[in-house]
């Protein structure tokens, strides 16, 4: 650049430009230019400056030692002069500059730049300039920070309460979740349950993030002007807080509570990086501005809409499955607590902290926090905090629940004896099985003549369907078809070592329960069409088919895949237990604070207490299950658990259909194939009752009959939930697949009233039949039957009794106005009285 060329530069692009041509002219005569590469030190701090240096292309950034002064830390942009004042002054360098990019300067060396100021006097007034306009920028830089202290005071958060306190798999995973968030400006959702201390969250993210020192407020979503002039602030008026934020954190508290009005612009603002301040009616609409802000979201749900535009997500683990560090978070607590009053640190007892981890802390973090303050005061000067002091609210599932292991010492030491269920399966069971298949075989083939037979249709199916809201699904424990397929999978693994299959779960829990249904649909239909009630060998065959399942697919996967999803009898048995009064589970919090092992659910060595097992055989953890359906009570958890965690409790018959229940469309499809059922037994009493005419000794006609009863009670109550949706205009309905199993104590009524009438009928001559069976007279031995006249009442009584419940619980699951739900309620009527006329008349 010619010296002509440099003096108007140095007039219309630096503060030099105020001195005449003169002294330009002389200044351009020694003037050399330089190329500086990118992140080299231009300036040392503390050093006398070498030359004055004029900025020509570039960006050059100064950093200072002396944090009290953060004015030193600033950008120089083209035309910049720099040590000006250093080379008038004769002062050292008060910062270090360095080339952010590569640089192109002028520079004039001290020793030339001194001389013309000797030379000409006019370049101190340059100087003078400087100074006025540096002490222009503090003071306006001044006024603004002072507004903007007043403007953001009321929101800002000046600290982290505290860090992430816990060692447990999901506190290590939120430390490094909170580390990734702060590495970058990309804003965050954090999202929990209430009381997780989610706003503290937040600012453990902008506190360990580069921008540390520029300020962090919090925003209450709820208390947001629904116009948004407070956040993005008015045209031509009053800045908003994003204005006066800069490169500050926002945090929005609670943005489920945002108005809906607001909800476009923050989502401009997440997406673009740019908000539209709000303009007065009849303005022209502003122009979006730049923000340089970082947005945190803080709420209790993901909002999908707010999800998709955020650069992280963190989810925030309740405390409930965080039960590992609850001991830390106590100490935590009361050391906290003890300081900040000056009095002496109690300790907590094992017993004590036992029952705060076998507690869900619906209230997380501030709950526990309340609850250890508490029981500090209630404690006075006691050295201890005992478990008495510690008093917290049990949540839905812990809700009147009795545990029957302690209140009975003897139901204890009997469920963790040999006897239950090895003893009595491979004792007894499995050699009582096998002469039941060869009795129904070679024996008589009626059920008057075989003992076998009676016992099966009129002891069994009565028995088990009466147990079933006792204890639930303990059929399987015991169960011969089972005991078979571990039989074939011991000697098949000693004859073949190998080893076996896993689960195919996913496939399994898609197909398996359809699977059962139609299983379930042949053995009606082969029960109907073929009088598998009186027909000895037929009743075998099925025996045998469900047991050839249980041992072929026992000799491919491990344990029992074939009792969890594919067995039909187990299907139903799992469908009646979710009404049962007991329940077996365990305490969520010693299992999650203090198991490692998991030895009830993969097995392992005697430990402590516990006993050497296998595991479960079904792949249940007891303090996973959310109902009876996958649970066989062979009490192999309660014989593994080293720590007393297992229970087996008393409770309100199917509690868990109204409080914790996931519905399942095949669980629904059987239970109305099963209420099928109830008709298609009473077939000849149905037709005489609707006056049909269907000749039932014609295989086709007959098949076509069963198949049409087995769909019309589900056909009909499905027509009631239409009638439901069609006249229910004040609110919606629950799914279908929630309400059907308010039916589930009609199926159950409906099935036992009807083998009364073969339990208190023929049970009672299981002695003549038995002697009948071998070729004996027994016709003088004693009979124990019931009067007809009795049974009818006992029927009636069962289905009038499952009606009331049935409308009962479908008030429980639907939680909504009796009206509502007529239309159920009367189908369930409908149903109990149409069987009353096929059972009971």
């Amino acid at each position: 650049m010619t010296s002509p060329e440099t003096v108007i530069w140095l007039q219309e692009r630096s503060t030099l430009g105020i001195l005449s041509s003169a002294v330009l002219n002389a200044i351009a005569e020694v003037i050399e230019e330089q190329v500086v590469p990118a992140q080299t030190n231009l300036v040392n701090e503390g050093n006398f400056p070498e030359a004055l240096y004029i900025l020509i292309q570039g960006q050059l950034e100064s950093s200072s030692t002396n944090q009290t002064n953060s004015a030193l830390a600033c950008g120089f942009l083209p035309g910049a002069v720099i040590n000006l004042k250093e080379l008038v002054l004769d002062e050292v360098t008060p910062f270090t500059i360095t080339a952010v990019t590569e640089c192109h300067l002028w520079i004039v060396p001290s020793t030339k730049f001194r001389a013309l100021v000797t030379q000409y006097p006019e370049i101190n007034q340059a100087f003078s300039r400087q100074l006025a306009q540096e002490l222009a920028q503090v003071t306006s830089a001044l006024g603004y920070e002072q507004e903007r202290s007043i403007a953001l005071r009321p929101y800002l958060v000046t600290k982290a309460q505290r860090g992430i306190v816990g060692t447990s798999r999901y506190a290590v995973r939120l430390r490094e979740q909170i580390r990734e968030a702060a590495a970058n400006r990309k804003s965050v959702d954090i999202f929990g349950e209430p009381g997780l201390e989610k706003d503290n969250i937040a600012a453990l993210i902008h506190f360990g993030s580069p921008k540390r020192r520029e300020p962090i407020i919090k925003v209450n979503c709820g208390i947001l002007q629904t116009s948004g002039s407070d956040l993005f602030g008015r045209v031509g008026g009053k800045p908003g807080l994003l204005e006066w934020l800069g490169e500050g954190t926002l945090i929005f508290n609670n943005i489920q509570e945002l108005p809906s009005e607001l909800l476009p612009a923050v989502t401009q603002l997440l997406q673009t990086g740019t908000y539209t301040p709000v303009s007065r009616p009849g303005e022209p609409a502003a122009q979006p501005r730049p923000s340089r802000a970082r947005i945190l979201i803080v709420s209790e749900k993901s909002q999908s809409r707010i999800g998709r535009c955020v650069g992280h997500i963190i989810k925030v683990p309740p405390l409930r499955v965080r039960k590992a560090d609850i001991k830390i978070q106590v100490e935590y607590y009361i050391s906290l607590y003890t300081r900040a009053r000056g009095i002496p640190k109690p300790h907590i007892t094992p017993e004590a902290l036992r029952r705060l981890q076998s507690y869900d802390f619906p209230g997380n973090l501030k709950e526990l926090k309340n609850l250890v303050e508490r029981a500090i005061v209630q404690a006075g000067e006691a050295s201890e905090l005992t478990e008495e002091i510690f008093w917290p609210a049990e949540v839905k599932k812990k809700r009147f629940r009795v545990n029957l292991l302690n209140a009975y010492p003897g139901l204890r030491k009997f469920l963790r004896s040999p006897w239950w269920p090895d003893r009595i399966n491979y004792g007894f069971t499995a050699a009582a099985f096998a002469m039941i298949i060869v009795v129904l075989f070679v024996g008589p083939q009626t059920r008057d003549r075989n003992f076998v037979l009676n016992l099966f249709w009129a002891w069994w199916w009565p028995f088990f369907l009466f147990l079933f809201p006792f204890l639930g699904r303990v059929w399987c424990s015991v169960c011969p078809f089972m005991i078979y397929g571990e039989i074939t999978q011991k000697l098949s693994l000693w004859f073949f070592p190998r080893q076996l299959k896993r689960w195919p779960r996913q496939q399994a829990e898609k197909w398996g329960g359809w699977f059962m249904f139609g299983l379930f649909s042949l053995i009606f239909l082969w029960e109907e069409l073929w009088e598998l009630e009186n027909t000895a060998y037929l009743s075998a065959c099925l025996l045998l088919l469900i047991t050839a399942g249980a041992m072929i697919f026992s000799a491919i996967f491990e344990r029992r895949f074939w009792c969890r999803y594919l067995c039909p009898i187990g299907g139903m048995n799992g469908l009646f237990a979710k009404v049962s009064m007991t329940e077996l589970r365990a305490q969520q919090g010693i299992c999650s604070a203090t198991c490692t092992t998991y030895q009830c659910y993969k097995g392992g060595p005697q430990k402590g207490e516990g006993m050497e097992t296998n595991g479960c055989p079904l792949y249940s953890h007891p303090a996973q299950l959310e109902d009876n359906r996958d649970c066989v009570l062979c009490m192999t958890c309660l014989k593994a658990c080293p720590h007393r965690s297992v229970e087996f409790n008393l409770r309100p018959p199917g509690i868990e259909l109204w409080t914790t229940h996931i519905p399942r469309t095949y669980e629904v499809a059987l239970l109305f194939l099963l209420l099928g059922g109830i008709y298609l037994h009473r077939l000849p009493e149905l037709q005489s009752w609707l006056g049909l005419q269907v000749d039932l000794t014609q295989f086709w006609q007959h098949l076509g009959l069963s198949l049409l009863v087995l769909m019309i009670p589900a056909v009909a109550t499905f027509a009631a939930y239409g009638l439901i949706k069609l006249f229910n205009f004040q609110r919606k309905p629950r799914p279908f697949v929630e309400l059907a199993y308010g039916y589930l104590p009609l199926v159950l009524g409906g099935n036992l009233a009807h083998y009364l009438r073969l339990g208190l009928g023929e049970g009672g001559r299981i002695l003549p039949v038995t002697f009948a069976t071998f070729g004996l007279h027994g016709e003088q031995l004693p009979i124990l039957v019931a009067h007809p006249a009795v049974i009818d009442f006992l029927q009636g009584a069962t289905l009038i009794f499952s009606v009331l419940l049935t409308i009962l619980l479908t008030q429980k699951i639907a939680r909504q106005p009796l009206r509502s739900l007529l239309w159920q309620h009367l189908a369930a009527i409908g149903l109990g009285a149409s069987m009353w006329a096929i059972i009971v008349l």
